[in-house]
C-alpha cells in the first residue's frame, strides 16, 4: 500500500464564491486551454503534493476535479483482500477525479490517488465544472479530450499488468514511462522521474527485491543505466524485442 498521509499545500486563485475571471454565460475562446478554464472557475486552487502523499482515498467524497500541471499521479484500486492494483499513471495535463461529473450526484471515490512524484496541480469544485459545461459547449469538448487521454493511459496500464511474467511486466512498464515521461538524449531515452525500486514495485504489483534483481539483469545486459534514480533506456526498440 502507498503511504496514507495527505500532504499538499493549497493556494486559492480567488476566494470561493467570487465571480470567475470568465463568467459562465460568456463563451470560452477557442484557443483557451483546459488549464486556463480550470484556473478561472469559482473555488479553483493550486495544490502542491509531495511524492508518495495521498491526494484522495477510496470512499472520500467526489467533490473536486483535478488537472496535473507538473508531475505524475498514480491511480490504483484497493480490493477487500488488501491488494492494490495500479489502473493508471497520469502525466502532465491529465484530468482526474471526475466521478461526480459522470454521476451528476454526490458520489464516493473508487480509486486511491497518490503523488507518484512531486505534483503541482489545479483543482476546482465539481459543481463549478458542471456549471461551466452547461454554459459553454467548448468547455465540455476540452473536458472530453482530457478524459479521452485518461482512458488511453488506463488501457495502456491494464495491458502492462496483464503480463504474468514479471520481467515482461517491468519491461512493458518501462516502455510506457519512456513514451509518457521520456526525454531524448545522446545515450537514449531518459525517464524524467526519480524512481525508487519500491515505487516501481508498488506500481506493477511486485516486490522491491524482485525489481532490484530484474533491473540489475537489464543493466548487465547493456539495455539501460540508472543514475540517481533516473533510468535511461539506450534503445527502447531493442528492449521491447528482447523481452517480447
Amino acid at each position: 500500500m502507498a503511504a496514507v498521509t495527505r500532504g499538499f499545500s493549497r493556494s486559492n486563485s480567488k476566494p470561493y464564491g467570487q465571480t470567475a475571471v470568465k463568467r459562465v454565460n460568456e463563451q470560452v475562446p477557442v484557443n483557451q486551454t483546459l488549464l486556463d478554464v480550470m484556473k478561472s472557475l469559482d473555488g479553483s486552487s493550486t495544490e502542491l503534493v509531495e511524492r508518495s502523499k495521498t491526494i484522495f482515498f477510496p470512499g472520500d467524497p467526489a467533490e473536486r476535479v483535478y488537472l496535473i500541471r507538473r508531475g505524475a499521479v498514480r491511480l490504483s484500486r484497493v480490493y477487500e483482500s488488501g491488494e492494490e492494483i495500479t489502473v493508471s499513471l497520469l502525466r502532465e495535463n491529465s484530468l482526474f477525479g471526475v466521478l461526480s461529473l459522470l454521476t451528476g450526484n454526490r458520489s464516493d471515490r473508487f480509486y486511491h490517488a497518490v503523488a507518484f512524484t512531486k505534483v503541482d496541480m489545479v483543482t476546482a469544485p465539481a459543481k463549478s465544472v458542471r456549471n461551466a459545461i452547461e454554459a459553454d459547449s467548448n468547455i465540455g469538448l476540452l473536458l472530453l479530450q482530457g478524459l479521452s487521454s485518461r482512458i488511453l493511459q488506463t488501457e495502456t496500464m491494464i495491458e502492462t499488468l496483464t503480463h504474468r511474467d514479471m520481467s515482461s511486466r517491468l519491461v512493458s512498464f518501462l516502455l510506457v514511462l519512456c513514451r509518457d515521461f521520456g526525454v531524448a538524449g545522446n545515450q537514449g531515452i531518459t525517464i524524467d522521474l526519480r524512481l525508487s525500486h519500491q515505487s516501481i514495485a508498488e506500481a506493477i504489483g511486485s516486490t522491491r527485491v524482485t525489481i532490484t534483481r530484474l533491473l540489475g539483469d537489464l543493466r548487465n545486459a547493456g539495455l539501460l543505466q540508472i543514475d540517481r534514480k533516473k533510468i535511461t533506456i539506450f534503445d527502447p526498440i531493442a528492449l521491447a524485442k528482447k523481452f517480447n
